[in-house]
């Protein structure tokens, strides 16, 4: 559970594992791609004057989801966490898909939070 307090809801739409020149990162890889959505989100809310820190809720959308692909998908969040300063990760939502808007992208994650 993650109680949050604020005056300002920030919904940040999926972000998926592009730098800022749109390239991939992480191709066939879910570790890389799911810590580079996730340092995506903290840019996101770095534009909205926030942090990841203000994240009542994450949700991740991976492809063909197993539950094999577990320990890949969080190592890569723990190592986004590690550079962002966030600890703990708060509680969030995985869904698996067919499919997400470009090929070769493995997981989106989408973020809520809360600003003061």
């Amino acid at each position: 559970m993650s109680v949050a307090t604020g005056s300002k809801l920030v919904f940040v739409a999926g972000q998926v594992a592009w730098d800022a020149e749109g390239r991939t990162i992480g191709e066939g890889d879910l570790a890389a791609q799911g810590e580079r959505c996730y340092l995506n989100v903290g840019t996101a809310l770095s534009g909205a004057g926030g942090s990841f820190d203000d994240v009542a809720k994450p949700t991740a959308h991976v492809v063909d989801w197993t539950p094999d692909k577990m320990p890949s998908l969080l190592d890569g969040i723990s190592r986004a966490s590690a550079k962002l300063g966030v600890t703990p990760v708060p509680p969030a939502t995985l869904t698996g898909v067919a499919a997400l808007s470009a090929p070769g992208h493995l997981v989106e994650i989408e973020a809520t939070a809360i600003l003061d």
